[in-house]
């Protein structure tokens, strides 16, 4: 994957200052890797959604999660802008942020397109399998 301009804009309350780096990996559907210009990686959650597990419960969700990381993988590859904003450490003290590429929020495209669905970090009330059943086959 070619390396991708990311500008980390942040609210001044946050404890993160700007940075800029690259997308040097996508990991799942809501979850990409950053190399900063000082060459330290962060992986960085995308706020607000949730998508399936690459190393899922059953072949369904191991199947949408490879088609939900292809299609991150696309939208970034032909991005001409990306920006991380409103970064803070989520749940396990990950760095979550919105993924903003071309003007829109990534995690709103997958949702739109079935790949993930909202979810605000609390407790999961679904089974992954049977909650998302028709979701991504839909599309």
């Amino acid at each position: 994957m070619r390396g991708f301009l990311i500008a980390f804009l942040v609210l001044p309350l946050v404890a993160f200052a700007d940075v800029t780096g690259r997308v040097v990996a996508v990991t799942d559907g809501d979850t990409i890797k950053v190399l900063d210009s000082s060459n330290t990686q962060h992986t960085v959650r995308l706020t607000g959604i949730d998508a399936p597990e690459i190393k899922g419960k059953c072949d369904k969700e191991k199947y949408d999660a490879q088609q939900a990381k292809e299609m991150v993988a696309d939208i970034l590859k032909d991005a001409e802008q990306i920006t991380l904003k409103n970064m803070e450490r989520g749940k396990y003290f990950r760095i979550a942020a919105d993924v903003i590429v071309d003007g829109e929020n990534l995690a709103d495209l997958l949702i739109e397109a079935g790949m993930a669905v909202r979810y605000d970090g609390g407790k999961k009330t679904k089974n992954w399998p049977l909650h998302y059943i028709g979701w991504f086959t839909r599309y």
